[in-house]
C-alpha cells in the first residue's frame, strides 16, 4: 500500500484522494487544540503560506494523548480557523496510536519504526512517497522548513 492509496474524510466530512498529492512534499501531523504545542497551529499555518508551493500541510486531530483534542470535528475546525487561521487541509478526528489505529498512521509506522508518543509528532513524506522522515513534537515546523 502507498501513501497515495488513502482516501480520508477531512474536518468537513469530504473524502480527500491522497492521490492528488503525488509530486508534493507532505508534512503529516497529529494535532491536538487543548496541548503544549498547540501553538505550533501558527508555525504549521506559517510554513503552509510561505512553502505552500514546496509542501502540503496535513492535519490529524488525534485525542491519543492526555484526552488534549476532546472536541467534535465542528468544535475543532471552528477553534483552529479562530485561534490560528488555519487554512491547511485537516481532517476528521484519527487515531494516531493504540489498538484503532487509523490504517494511514500504521503505514507512517511501518514505514518509520516509529509512531508518535505525543501530540503534534511530524512525518514528512518526499515527493515520490518513498522517503518518510519522522520528527518528533518538540521539532518546530519551522525547522522542517530548512529541510524543503
Amino acid at each position: 500500500m502507498s501513501i497515495y492509496d488513502f482516501q480520508i474524510e477531512s474536518l468537513e466530512g469530504e473524502k480527500i484522494d491522497f492521490s492528488k498529492y503525488k509530486g508534493k512534499k507532505l508534512l503529516i501531523v497529529n494535532t491536538a487544540s487543548e496541548c503544549g504545542y498547540t501553538p505550533q497551529y501558527a508555525d504549521l499555518q506559517e510554513l503552509h503560506e510561505n512553502f505552500g508551493d514546496q509542501i502540503e500541510i496535513l492535519g490529524f486531530p488525534a485525542n491519543n494523548f492526555g484526552g488534549q483534542e476532546p472536541g467534535s470535528n465542528q468544535e475543532i475546525a471552528q477553534f483552529c480557523e479562530k485561534n490560528y487561521g488555519v487554512s491547511f487541509q485537516m481532517f476528521a478526528k484519527i487515531n494516531a496510536i493504540g489498538p484503532k489505529q487509523h490504517p494511514l498512521y500504521k503505514l507512517l509506522k511501518e514505514k518509520t519504526g516509529k509512531e508518535p508518543n505525543w501530540n503534534f509528532c511530524k512525518y514528512l513524506v518526499s515527493e515520490d512517497g518513498e522517503e518518510i522522515s519522522f520528527y518528533p513534537s518538540s521539532v518546530n515546523p519551522g525547522e522542517i522548513a530548512e529541510k524543503l
